[in-house]
């Protein structure tokens, strides 16, 4: 009988022991606020990995430019799904930085803003945060600043426009030296 009483008495301090801390520890409950405007572009620039390939149209026309080149893109997801890489060059290139360009763009939310950072073969990164399209199919990047020299020029503006699965559109605009705007506009389908 002592021992069913002892048996029952440490029973209900063990109960009372995980009660206190249970209490003191809640369980995480998983988040259920609703996703930032800049998480949702980010979430959907995201869907692009993988690799695209495309023409190029420049304007206005630069004489250094033949044609309309084919551009090879490259998006991957990386860092626990934090950040996600660009890397565009011109299609059946190698990859040569000391011959070739080969900017890599960087994009992730930092606070409530998406962010992309261009490395850029001009030497710089300028730094530009996203505003969405009512519909969420556009996402445009504007200036905020850069870091490293304006020598050659720097990229001001980008935007992506998503078409289906499989096909997206991206527009990017450098800015020469004396502020003279060339716009890049790049028609990109999904490699098979």
């Amino acid at each position: 009988m002592k021992s069913l009483r002892r048996m029952l008495s440490l029973a209900a301090l063990i109960s009372l022991a995980t009660l206190a801390v249970a209490e003191s520890n809640p369980a995480k409950t998983t988040d259920q606020t609703a996703p930032s405007a800049a998480q949702k572009s980010f979430d959907t620039l995201k869907t692009l990995a993988g690799s695209w390939n495309g023409l190029v149209t420049v304007f206005p026309p630069q004489p250094d430019w033949k044609g309309n080149p084919r551009l090879h893109v490259t998006m991957r997801v990386t860092s626990r799904a934090n950040a996600l890489v660009h890397e565009m060059q011109e299609a059946g290139t190698p990859l040569d930085p000391t011959k070739y360009d080969h900017p890599v763009t960087m994009f992730y939310v930092d606070n409530d803003h998406l962010t992309l950072v261009h490395y850029c073969d001009a030497g710089n990164r300028p730094r530009m945060v996203a505003r969405n399209s009512p519909d969420g199919k556009t996402i445009e990047f504007d200036f905020v600043d850069m870091s490293g020299g304006n020598k050659y020029g720097h990229m001001g503006h980008a935007v992506f426009t998503m078409i289906d699965a499989n096909h997206h559109t991206e527009d990017w605009t450098y800015i020469l030296p004396g502020d003279k705007p060339v716009r890049a506009h790049m028609d990109l389908r999904r490699a098979q």
